[in-house]
């Protein structure tokens, strides 16, 4: 009876989690275009309208005249080019804008209802904390591109900015999920538990790196599989910006290769977790998608090599964004995983009050 009456409250979530993913993507789009700094100055109210004549789109072309990106990398624009530049970074922040409006309005209708009982305004005012702290990391992104030298954003800020966001959409995820899953959905198994963190983990590292390539453009660094240049480990590469943290933080050649290690580590050890999943009890959520993660990964491994060996080609746009959903989509369902398994403590307790849960969790 409560997971019914609690229905319309995670629809709502699961909405605008799948609106955050689209964001994420529209950020991917945005650097890829070379568009983030295209708009110099922030308004959160005038500024989700683009400039509507123009004088307005001419005044909107000078200020960008100013930065260092403009008069490094793209003093051939023309307004017409401009305009190209700036659709993608006003769309991604009017997405934003919209996402704001679709959690605070359902949430306001849903206080007024009383659908929304006590024990979710907590995770409700982390929910809305998130979110304004994804905001600022990316106006503060934005700004540290005005009136500096910076012709691009930092790589490293632009991996913060998408961590965050990820952040704020597993959240979301799992805060819905506590809403729908029955606890007789739900498997026991320790050692599988565990070994889904430490997948989230080395995803999560992966993730970081993926930021990393798509920030400083290591693709171009070598475009060649399986080899790095004809190189499987080139070491004479990768340790030349005078010192460790420098290296893989700023080395090109360091960091895809970290970022194929890594894709390479985590197909490993999703054939295991896969293994671990098929022994789990058939009425359990977790055994009915045992396969849904390594086909994920297998998914994404393809698309990172088609990725970068058309990084020269016009299909590398859609390749890219391709790569970043789906290694998206692989942290969500290991969210969802975690979330769908509990340590046997845990379940031993609850079966002591209750036998009849021990058929479903042993």
């Amino acid at each position: 009876m409560q997971l019914q009456k609690n229905r319309p409250v995670a629809t709502w979530l699961f909405i605008g989690a799948g609106m955050l993913i689209i964001q994420v993507l529209l950020g991917g789009l945005t650097r890829l275009t070379g568009s983030g700094l295209s708009i110099t100055e922030w308004q959160p109210i005038l500024g989700a309208l683009p400039p509507m004549n123009e004088q307005a789109w001419n005044e909107a072309f000078d200020k960008y005249k100013q930065i260092a990106q403009f008069r490094y990398i793209h003093n051939h624009f023309t307004l017409a080019d401009f305009k190209g530049i700036y659709f993608w970074e006003w769309l991604h922040r009017d997405w934003a804008r919209l996402i704001g409006i679709v959690f605070l309005i359902p949430f306001i209708w849903f206080v007024v209802k009383k659908k929304i009982d006590r024990s979710m305004l907590g995770p409700m005012i982390i929910l809305f904390l998130l979110g304004g702290l994804q905001g600022a990391i990316g106006w503060i992104m934005v700004s540290s591109g005005v009136g500096t030298d910076l012709v691009y954003v930092s790589h490293i800020r632009l991996a913060i900015h998408f961590l965050a966001a990820l952040l704020l959409l597993c959240y979301v995820v799992w805060f819905a999920l506590k809403l729908t899953v029955r606890k007789d959905q739900i498997a026991l198994d320790s050692g599988t538990r565990g070994f889904n963190i430490l997948l989230l983990v080395v995803i999560t590292l992966q993730l970081t790196y993926g930021a990393f390539m798509a920030g400083t453009h290591a693709g171009k660094a070598s475009i060649t599989w399986p080899t790095i240049n004809g190189s499987m480990i080139p070491s004479a590469s990768m340790l030349n910006e005078g010192g460790f943290w420098s290296d893989i933080t700023h080395n090109l050649i360091t960091i895809q290769f970290i970022h194929r290690g890594l894709a390479y580590l985590i197909t490993v050890l999703m054939v295991f977790f896969t293994l671990r999943l098929i022994r789990l009890p058939k009425s359990t959520l977790l055994y009915k998608m045992r396969f849904l993660p390594v086909s994920l990964v297998l998914v994404q491994v393809v698309l990172g090599i088609l990725a970068l060996v058309h990084y020269l080609t016009p299909d590398k746009l859609l390749l890219s964004i391709l790569h970043q959903l789906v290694g998206m989509l692989l942290l969500v369902c290991m969210v969802v995983t975690l979330f769908l398994v509990r340590k046997a403590a845990v379940v031993q307790e609850r079966t002591a009050t209750n036998p009849s849960l021990s058929k479903t969790y042993l």
